[in-house]
C-alpha cells in the first residue's frame, strides 16, 4: 500500500500523494544512500521510474480538459 495512506498529513496540492511517494522512493534508494548522489541525478538514471510515470500522468491530466469529467490520474 502506498505510504500516502498511512497516517500522514494530507497534502492539499494536486498529485500530492504521488509526489510524496516519489520523494520517499528516491530518498530511500540505494543510489542516494550508498552512492551519495542527488535525488535529481538518481531520477535521471531511471530509479523509481514507475512512480515518475504516474506523477507525470497525474500532472498531465490536470491540463486535460476531459479531466473535469474523469478526475485526475494517480492518487
Amino acid at each position: 500500500m502506498p505510504r500516502y495512506y498511512e497516517e500522514k498529513e494530507e497534502d492539499g496540492r494536486a498529485c500530492g500523494g504521488v509526489r510524496e511517494d516519489l520523494r520517499q522512493c528516491l530518498l530511500e534508494s540505494a543510489c542516494v544512500l550508498q552512492e551519495n548522489k542527488s535525488p535529481k541525478q538518481c531520477l535521471r538514471e531511471g530509479h523509481c521510474r514507475s512512480l515518475q510515470v504516474t506523477f507525470f500522468a497525474c500532472k498531465r491530466s490536470m491540463l486535460d480538459t476531459r479531466a473535469r469529467f474523469r478526475g485526475r490520474k494517480g492518487y
